[in-house]
């Protein structure tokens, strides 16, 4: 099976998200051929490289979704820059028209989809006419960034019915909001749809929604190629957490939420299968009107064996410690967690708190650092067991790969109590982790929590310092409970969360797409929606061999239930007219009829019945035979009735 895998901002390279799974997917389905076609969001990003891939991995197609169009269009863009003539800008016209009305209208000002003009039915309408418009003449991206797409947006946005936050937008809001769109729809722009592209992979799988997914709707769309797309991070629900912080006017916060949660109805409601990464991501999907019938949860699969040596080691850590490990940033609400610690110092003096911290990304995320390690000092002054020692903090932070946490399992190895206290989370990799190792949790109620936890932790509301303490106090006091608890959670883990388990889910759901569509289905069988045409070639198409009429790129329609088209008629070297069945008797001594080839088995008599009527010196004339019925060769003859 010929696999298209669809990133955007992850694998192959070396950082950003997804790149881990989708990895250990590639190297765990080895019989298929995978090619990558992966879109990057920084220059950053693309200097780091890409991590080792293996030898399933064929080819690998890379487009930036950063950066002025100028610096894409050499490798990946098909006449980009050109300008387009009168004709196909009055085409661009329509169709970013009806996207952008969509875009900045209200659902209700506009009519129910079911009448074929609602806001979904028209973002679709626009959003594919482009698409057709890219693939038949280029030049999308200059337009997109056009004067004459500016003024489409501008009176879209001065219509009537339209969105509240969109009435007071202004020429800077206009082209703020162009600048994101043309960055959000470049994959229409690139030369990936063609029979030696996307057009030659028997399904395409998606890492994320939005612009990731545009390449495969768009294989869909012109092939007929199944389109399954696997979020573990709802792509929508992220656009909403970044696009608050964004230095963007409220107009255009406005018309960019529009336009991706129009985006993301679409490729919910073209995609053959979704598959959240839990019970969190796909409740947000149903909201966001995908149909329960496409979706398949499959929970994202760790490396066991990693952890494999502390799980089965049977030592509990230090009864006395409790460590957080992750990235620090606000949301994970690590003062939370200090002022949780202050209560649980005051019933237990001898508790520990250890924070073991990834590398800082950010300046924000410094700066949070540097305040939580404030707090530290000042709610936990140095103590020293007497005059002649020197004080010590009960709070440390630690940098992970540093020398007390060289590792993330040597973190997880010291620790009595493994402690979650996000505020905001998706799937909670670290918590998995710690159970993995066999650790007893204590952890908010956030996200995908209490789906991965289960009932082998404790589980408390966010932000209540209180009730997280009173959660770790229980656990510190009772070592009996911690065992119990540690060894459900390693059991759990080994059962919903490895590799091996998500490796066999997505080979599961390739089989399931495929036996659905078993044949490459050429550009003339697919619809205008991207279905499959019935009847467009006939079961004998698929039989192998050259009398069929199929050729290298797949099934095709035989010869013999082509429609005739009049061949050209002209002097042949060394011999007479070629004549059609259309031609007069004259120029031909056997009437003509279309037929395939006939099987070598039969060649003979077929040629000296040709040789019977052929007149001297007539060589290269085309003789011909009535269609046959369900022929097939048999022991040297043909079946059937001429």
């Amino acid at each position: 099976m010929r696999i298209g895998l669809l990133t955007e901002g992850g694998y192959p390279y070396a950082t950003g998200e997804s790149r881990l799974w989708c990895d250990r997917l590639v190297r765990g389905l080895a019989r298929h051929d995978f090619d990558v076609y992966a879109l990057s969001r920084s220059a950053r990003q693309e200097d780091a490289g890409w991590i080792p891939l293996p030898p399933q991995v064929r080819r690998v197609r890379t487009a930036p979704l950063w950066g002025p169009q100028e610096d894409w269009l050499g490798g990946s863009g098909r006449h980009a820059v050109r300008a387009y003539g009168r004709r196909e800008r009055r085409r661009f016209t329509t169709c970013f028209a009806e996207l952008a009305t969509a875009v900045c209208r209200t659902p209700d000002a506009v009519p129910d989809a079911g009448t074929g003009t609602g806001c979904a039915t028209a973002f679709a309408d626009g959003l594919y006419g482009l698409a057709d418009l890219a693939r038949e003449h280029g030049g999308l991206a200059a337009a997109l960034r056009s004067e004459t797409a500016v003024r489409v947006l501008e009176s879209a946005c001065r219509a009537g019915g339209v969105r509240r936050g969109v009435h007071g937008a202004t020429l800077p809001d206009h082209l703020a909001f162009a600048d994101r769109v043309e960055r959000a729809l470049r994959p229409l722009s690139l030369d990936w749809y063609g029979e030696d592209g996307l057009g030659a992979v028997d399904l395409c799988h998606a890492a994320s929604g939005g612009s990731a997914a545009l390449p495969g709707l768009l294989a869909k769309r012109f092939f007929g190629v199944p389109l399954l797309v696997t979020e573990y991070g709802v792509h929508l629900r992220t656009h909403y957490l970044t696009v608050a912080d964004a230095p963007v006017s409220a107009p255009v916060r406005t018309l960019l939420a529009a336009f991706q949660n129009l985006l993301t109805a679409e490729v919910y409601r073209r995609a053959d299968v979704l598959t959240p990464g839990n019970t969190h991501a796909r409740r947000w999907q149903e909201r966001c009107g995908a149909d329960r019938a496409k979706l398949r949860t499959v929970h994202p699969g760790m490396a066991a064996d990693r952890f494999a040596a502390v799980g089965e080691s049977g030592d509990g850590g230090d009864p006395r410690t409790l460590v957080w490990v992750g990235r620090i940033e606000p949301a994970k609400d690590l003062v939370g967690l200090l002022h949780a610690f202050a209560e649980v110092r005051r019933e237990e003096p001898a508790a520990r708190l250890r924070i073991v911290c990834a590398p800082v990304r950010d300046a924000e995320s410094a700066t949070y650092r540097t305040h939580c390690e404030a707090l530290a000092a000042q709610l936990f002054p140095d103590e020293a067991a007497d005059a002649h020692t020197v004080g010590d903090n009960p709070v440390s932070f630690e940098d992970l790969g540093g020398p007390y946490a060289p590792d993330v399992t040597d973190a997880y190895a010291g620790a009595g109590v493994v402690v979650l206290s996000s505020v905001v989370e998706g799937f909670p990799v670290g918590l998995v982790e710690a159970m993995l190792c066999g650790r007893a949790t204590v952890s908010t109620d956030v996200g995908a929590v209490v789906e991965a936890v289960g009932g082998t932790g404790l589980v408390v509301p966010p932000r209540n310092p209180r009730a997280l303490a009173d959660a770790c106090l229980a656990l510190l006091r009772d070592p009996a409970r911690r065992e119990r608890l540690g060894a459900a959670a390693r059991a759990r883990a080994l059962e919903l969360f490895t590799v091996e388990q998500n490796v066999a889910a997505f080979r599961g759901i390739y089989l399931e797409l495929i036996s659905r569509a078993p044949v490459h289905r050429e550009a003339d069988a697919v619809g205008a929606d991207g279905e499959p045409l019935p009847f467009a070639h006939p079961a004998e198409a698929y039989v192998a061999g050259h009398w069929t009429g199929r050729g290298p790129g797949g099934a095709g329609t035989p010869a013999w239930a082509s429609v005739p088209q009049p061949v050209t008629t002209g002097p042949a070297p060394g011999g007479p007219v070629l004549a059609d069945a259309q031609a007069p008797a004259a120029e031909a001594p056997v009437a003509a009829a279309p037929v395939a080839d006939v099987p070598a088995a039969a060649a003979p008599a077929t040629d000296a019945a040709a040789a019977a009527h052929e007149p001297a010196g007539s060589a290269g004339l085309v003789v011909a035979s009535l269609p046959v019925a369900a022929s097939f060769p048999v022991a040297g003859r043909v079946d059937g009735h001429v």
